[in-house]
C-alpha cells in the first residue's frame, strides 16, 4: 500500500490551524465581553438593593411621622464632587460609595423624628462626632469622612460629604 504524499495536505492544514485560533479569539474576546457585561449587572444589582431598602426605611419613616410636620422624616445623603477650588477627592466606585452613605446613615438614624426647630445643636454635636471619622474595611480600605454641608428644607435633612481613602499615618 502506498502512503501519499504529506505535501498534499499542507494547505489545508493552514487553513485548519487558522481557522482554530480564530476560534479561540474569538471565545476569548466573547467570554471577556460576557464578563464586563455580567460585571455591570451586579454593580446595577447592588445599587438598585441598596436604593430598595433605602426607599423601604423612608416609606417607614414617612409613614411613622406622617401626622408630625415639624420632625425631620428622611435623610439624604451625597457624596460631594469636587467643585475645582477644594482637594481632589479620589474616585469612588458606585459600591462603595453607597456603602459609606449607608454606613454614615446608620450613625445619623438619631436625627429622624428630630424637631425641626431643634436641629441647630444636633447639627453641631454630627459635625463634630462625624469630622474626620474613618470607617474601617470598605470593600477593602479604609475611608474618611468629612461633613461638607448641611441642610434642612421640606423636612429632609440633606448632607454632602467629602470620602477620602484613609492612609495610615507611619508608626513612630
Amino acid at each position: 500500500m502506498r502512503m501519499p504524499t504529506f505535501e498534499r495536505y499542507v494547505r489545508g492544514m493552514q487553513l485548519v490551524g487558522v481557522f482554530l485560533i480564530g476560534m479561540l479569539a474569538g471565545a476569548i474576546v466573547l467570554n471577556t465581553l460576557f464578563i464586563e457585561e455580567f460585571e455591570a449587572l451586579y454593580h446595577t444589582r447592588n445599587e438598585l438593593e441598596v436604593k430598595l431598602e433605602q426607599y423601604e426605611q423612608d416609606i417607614k419613616n414617612l409613614n411613622q411621622y406622617k401626622n408630625q410636620h415639624t420632625v425631620i422624616k428622611s435623610i439624604q445623603l451625597r457624596i460631594a464632587e469636587d467643585s475645582g477650588g477644594g482637594i481632589a477627592r479620589t474616585q469612588i466606585d458606585k459600591v462603595t460609595e453607597t456603602q459609606l452613605i449607608k454606613l454614615v446613615k446608620e450613625d445619623l438614624s438619631i436625627f429622624l423624628g428630630q424637631s425641626i426647630y431643634e436641629i441647630d445643636s444636633d447639627a453641631k454635636f454630627a459635625r463634630r462626632l462625624l469630622q474626620r471619622k474613618v470607617y474601617l474595611d470598605v470593600n477593602g480600605k479604609d475611608y474618611f469622612i468629612d461633613i461638607r454641608t448641611v441642610l434642612l428644607a421640606d423636612n429632609v435633612l440633606q448632607i454632602w460629604l467629602d470620602a477620602r481613602v484613609y492612609v495610615k499615618p507611619p508608626a513612630t
